[in-house]
């Protein structure tokens, strides 16, 4: 009885009515929610409270913001079909078209600050792109690989402009990125915007302590991260983790070189990979390779490595 009193008593404002409204169509600060309800940052603050008291909406602090998703869906969901079928007989809610066309403006300033982050660092990422295979073969090659079996619950590493969910998260079940970088979160969710992809989840994280429960994902992604670690083997070995068994984790990255302006110029912590280096790590973390393909290109060669969690029955009968 008295979680059902405080989640009608946290529906029982028109503001909080609007605020999961808004979090269905996509995850938003709590400035972008102040822009979109006209209301005060310290309002909405106090309204977004008692949504996440009541289990009804999550709130998660990238940096000086905080972002905002719905709560825990066996809790959110009998509520919001509840509310479709109570709206489907009433006229339509002028509070709800014009929060819908002020979205609108909120993904337009997002799309404008991810152009204006792209333009200014265009230089760098074009230098690194000239000296290996195109970034299209590269796709085409992680299709190909990923396309074997279905994606699942899709996780992406270091996510960055969220590119890997932008390429494959259309036929997952569900999508999260997870990433250190802030601004980089923002930039994702201005990009995945733009492809339909709201519902992609975004995350701030250290690839070293993933914010994620063990054997949560199906697919992991770890896309040109991997070269920017000090310790390879235990991002290896958390993202294993959160494999369920039969999961695939799929690294791509590049061959063992000689770069060493990479070091000083691109922050590069390690110059490349070779097989023998990724399959050690991958057996220790419980993984079998599945799949290694080379892609050469210029100056610098592009590997992916697949590997597969093994069932727990098996990693034991290794342990031992």
């Amino acid at each position: 009885m008295t979680r059902m009193l405080d989640t009608f008593r946290a529906l029982a404002d028109p503001t909080r009515l609007r605020i999961v409204a808004l979090l269905r169509a996509m995850e938003l600060s709590v400035g972008e929610l102040a822009q979109v309800l006209g209301q005060s940052q310290p309002r909405v603050s106090r309204h977004v409270k008692i949504l996440a008291d009541a289990g009804l909406a999550d709130r998660r602090k990238e940096g000086s913001w905080v972002f905002l998703t719905l709560g825990d869906d066996a809790r959110v969901a009998p509520l919001l079909a509840a509310m479709d079928a109570w709206a489907a007989g009433e006229p339509g809610d002028h509070w709800a078209i014009a929060d819908i066309a002020r979205l609108a403006a909120v993904r337009a300033d997002r799309a404008a600050a991810a152009e204006g982050y792209f333009a200014a660092h265009a230089d760098e990422w074009d230098a690194i792109r000239s000296l290996h295979v195109a970034e299209s073969a590269v796709e085409d090659a992680i299709r190909r690989l990923l396309g074997r079996d279905a994606i699942g619950r899709l996780v992406d590493i270091g996510t960055g402009t969220g590119r890997m969910i932008e390429l494959v998260g259309g036929t997952a079940t569900s999508a999260l990125g997870v990433d250190r970088s802030p601004e980089m979160l923002r930039m994702a969710r201005a990009k995945l915007a733009e492809a339909g992809l709201d519902k992609a989840e975004l995350r701030q994280g250290d690839m070293y302590a993933l914010p994620l429960a063990s054997g949560s994902a199906d697919t992991v992604i770890l896309h040109q991260v991997l070269h920017y670690a000090h310790q390879p083997a235990s991002a290896i070995a958390e993202a294993a983790r959160l494999l369920a068994d039969g999961g695939r984790l799929l690294i791509v990255d590049f061959d063992r070189h000689e770069k060493e302006e990479l070091r000083t110029r691109d922050a590069h912590v390690r110059l490349g990979f070779d097989d023998e280096q990724m399959a050690g790590w991958f057996a220790a973390a419980g993984l079998d390779v599945e799949a290694v393909e080379r892609l050469d290109g210029g100056e610098l060669t592009v590997k992916l490595w697949l590997g597969r969690r093994r069932p727990a029955d098996a990693r034991e009968d290794i342990a031992a």
